[in-house]
């Protein structure tokens, strides 16, 4: 690899140390004042990847209509080319369907569908049952002497919620988990890890799309006011409604999307906190800085690191020329500690006027579930702060996920006092 400006050392996404899993920012910091886009050759041959460091080059990437999902803008490939080997058929029949991976005109049916059903009228709707369900949680952590934050907090809370939104019983929340984070292995930064990956998560996919597509049908008897069983009235009642295959796809979507990365906003929310007791205590003081709290957490350490797109058309990145054909990875994680756009951007600093940080991205495919996200993390937050005050980090390094993409802790321990 090398830099589109002076030589640096070749940037990868794979491979990286535990301590700068924990931390990226220094390293997102020496490419972007040094070389804010690289240029990666593949050994095998093939279309070049450009990294994109800064805050107005991720922003044009994921702004620009000449960046879409699929290789090619028009024609027979998809976004699972290059992700999900031919074989694995049902995998790749999720992926192919997953809004996250739709250009343009099938991206903006499917989203108008989904944002009728799917809005922040929705979330505000959940609001007394996630309370609820963060209550319920942390009553069980209050007699404990060490907690695992990920396994007992933050991993349940967003399963529970999803579960309660699609109208799933909530005894299948272990299951849906296992099988989701199994779906997970298939994803660019963890698929070289194992051989096996693309198994795994094809024998997930199956267990999921069996299971969801009974959900449908069990709706269609019997409708509720989940909403599985919305899509499917609207099944009856739009022009150009979704398909059994594509609503099957947008559960099992929102399913592995929205309980990983909120887990992850919500340990890091955690972290941060505990290594700024200012913040801390500013938030245990006053909770109404939770709504602005929550995304400036989001700026400071978002749970998704980076996303990936394909240029159709010539580009200008950062006065750079990205040519047709080529990959682009924009580091959200880099653009959101810009000094460029933010004042003294590795504080966190709850004050801070509200700016278009990008943890939920930018453009057409903007976090279709960022208002469930907010309300979430919010309420989450605001049940811990009942424990963070008898809270201190156990010894020892926090152990990460090997995963530069959807990023965040995977185990996190913390003592209770008495």
């Amino acid at each position: 690899m090398s830099g589109v400006g002076r030589a640096l050392p070749a940037f990868t996404l794979r491979g990286w140390s535990r301590g700068d899993i924990a931390d990226p920012y220094p390293v997102y910091r020496r490419f972007r004042e040094v070389a804010p886009v690289q240029r990666a050759d593949p050994d095998g041959g093939g279309p070049a990847t450009y990294y994109v460091f800064s805050h107005p080059g991720v922003a044009t990437v994921l702004t620009s209509r000449h960046c879409g999902r699929s290789p090619l803008p028009s024609g027979p490939g998809t976004a699972a080319d290059g992700l999900v080997p031919d074989r694995f058929a049902t995998l790749r029949d999720l992926v192919d369907n997953w809004l996250v991976f739709l250009d343009p005109p099938r991206h903006t049916r499917v989203r108008s569908l989904l944002a009728t059903e799917f809005s922040p009228a929705v979330a505000a709707g959940l609001r007394p049952r996630i309370e609820m369900i963060a209550g319920d949680l942390i009553a069980q952590l209050r007699r404990r002497s060490v907690v695992d934050v990920v396994a007992e907090f933050a991993a349940p809370l967003p399963i529970l919620v999803i579960s309660e939104l699609l109208g799933v019983a909530a005894d299948r929340r272990e299951w849906l988990r296992a099988a989701s984070t199994a779906l997970q292995e298939a994803s660019s930064s963890r698929a070289a890890a194992r051989d096996d990956a693309h198994d795994v998560a094809d024998a997930a996919a199956r267990r999921l799309s069996a299971f969801f597509a009974e959900q449908l049908d069990a709706r269609r008897r019997e409708p509720g006011p989940d909403l599985i069983s919305l899509l499917a009235l609207a099944q009856s009642r739009e022009v150009a409604p979704l398909s059994d295959t594509e609503i099957i796809a947008t559960c099992v979507h929102l399913l592995t999307a929205g309980h990983e990365t909120t887990t992850n906003l919500l340990a890091k929310s955690v972290l941060a906190l505990l290594a700024n007791p200012d913040a801390l205590d500013e938030l245990r003081s006053d909770p109404t800085l939770l709504p602005g709290a929550v995304d400036e957490l989001v700026r400071y350490d978002p749970p998704v690191q980076a996303v990936s797109r394909w240029v159709h058309r010539d580009l200008q990145v950062d006065r750079h020329r990205v040519p047709a054909g080529s990959k682009v990875v924009a580091l959200l994680g880099s653009a959101n500690r810009d000094p460029a756009r933010w004042s003294d951007p590795d504080r966190l600093d709850l004050h801070r006027p509200p700016g278009p940080h990008l943890g939920f991205g930018m453009g057409i495919h903007y976090c279709l579930g960022a208002s469930l996200a907010r309300a979430e993390a919010e309420i989450g937050l605001r049940s811990l702060l009942d424990l963070l005050p008898d809270v201190t980090a156990t010894p020892g390094p926090v152990d990460y996920a090997d995963d530069m993409i959807f990023h965040g802790p995977s185990r996190l321990t913390v003592a209770l006092s008495a």
